[in-house]
């Protein structure tokens, strides 16, 4: 029996290494997906799941398949969950599906395992990712299959003396990536509490006054693909903005959530370089894309960001609706400016090729186009269906 272990390199997936080999016999490969997290070497996670038992140890760099293939149809949806959450760690969990997948197929696992708990949604992300690609694996969630508490975790890798510091530990939970950082638990659960500045890592104190950045974004069909003029590819994009936005402030969210689980969860996070480019590509679809198209997809949104959140990355519906989306973004290219400051990423410019707009039938000085002969007929006759149902309703009293 061959278990595949989603491994972060903490206390947690570290005690599983063991704890899965004694519970199930099993010869365990973990496997480490580097998504823009930052933090401790990848190398030295690498060596740690070997030095707590695991017969392999696999670590993927997905930083940049991560930023083209998930943050930028992320951001061509707009996917914002509850018109606030732009998706940090749904975006990142089938990715590590996908490559728990591709080990198990290379290693002949029978069995994947994660860490997440029965109250959240990445058991569902994980789970409901991994039917879709590989029915067949079997899945065992430590945490939520044994009731395997924190302290349960400190005392079995004091007992197997597992090379780990097993002695700090955060006031809060923490996932983050390159799309951004959530953090949770602690005395945030008390939602009348309101969050400290060092809850915060990817931003600074919107409140303290500092000199505007103001940047230029260039995208080509829905894809950010130079700033300033720079020509970069999407996780550099990502990464730049998030230094230039997180700097001023940008993309901080204190909300209260329903989880899919059926709970409502108190969550604060950041996400500087999601929240400007989602307000820079809302613009530019603003300005290229046709009025019944636009309103329609922002239905198409919602649903995108909703069927992400709730683990179905690799549903039927999603697959469709990606079609959907691509062909809307055909138009989407063009430049936006973009002033980061004070908390806010502030559109102030754009330009397109594309542009639906025409300053002829927009403007209101000399050389206007739009022939306002023409309205009073039009709102007649659009006014008609409405008036038809009043003089019904005043008939019938």
């Amino acid at each position: 029996m061959k278990v595949v272990l989603a491994y972060s390199g903490g206390l947690d997936t570290s005690v599983a290494i063991p704890f899965l080999a004694d519970k199930t016999g099993a010869e365990v490969i973990a496997v480490a997906v580097d998504v823009g997290q930052g933090g401790e070497d990848m190398k030295a996670i690498q060596q740690r799941a070997l030095d707590c038992g695991a017969v392999e140890s696999v670590v993927v760099d997905a930083r940049e398949e991560f930023a083209r293939d998930f943050c930028v149809p992320a951001l061509q949806a707009n996917a914002l969950y509850m018109d606030r959450y732009p998706l940090v760690s749904a975006l990142s969990r089938p990715l590590i599906v996908k490559h728990l997948a591709a080990a198990a197929k290379e290693f002949g696992g029978t069995h994947v395992s994660h860490g997440c708990t029965g109250k959240g949604n990445d058991q569902v992300r994980f789970e409901a990712g991994l039917a879709a690609l590989n029915p067949e694996l079997e899945v065992i969630a430590p945490a939520r299959d044994f009731a395997w508490t924190r302290d349960k975790a400190i005392a079995f890798a004091e007992e197997k003396g597992l090379p780990i510091d097993v002695t700090k530990k955060s006031p809060y939970s923490i996932d983050q990536n390159l799309w951004g950082r959530a953090v949770e638990t602690g005395f945030l659960e008390d939602i009348w509490n309101g969050p400290i500045e060092d809850v915060y890592s990817y931003t600074s104190d919107p409140s303290v006054p500092r000199e505007p950045d103001e940047v230029v974004i260039t995208f080509v069909q829905g894809v950010p693909v130079a700033l300033d003029g720079r020509a970069l590819s999407p996780f550099e994009i990502v990464a730049e903005l998030n230094r230039r936005a997180g700097a001023q402030g940008v993309g901080r969210i204190d909300m209260v959530e329903d989880r899919l689980v059926g709970i409502k969860s108190r969550e604060v996070y950041e996400a500087p370089g999601a929240i400007a480019l989602i307000a820079a590509h809302t613009e530019l679809e603003n300005v290229t894309v046709e009025r019944d198209l636009a309103r329609f997809k922002r239905t198409v949104d919602q649903r995108w960001g909703e069927l992400v959140y709730d683990g179905l990355w690799f549903s039927p519906l999603k697959k469709s609706l990606d079609a959907f989306i691509s062909d809307a973004q055909r138009h989407v290219s063009g430049e936006i400016r973009l002033v980061l400051h004070g908390g806010k990423a502030v559109v102030t410019g754009r330009r397109s090729d594309a542009s639906l707009y025409d300053f002829s039938l927009a403007t209101y000085d000399t050389g206007d186009a739009f022939d306002q002969s023409l309205a009073k007929g039009f709102v007649q006759l659009w006014s008609l269906p409405s008036k038809i149902a009043a003089a019904r309703e005043a008939r019938q009293g």
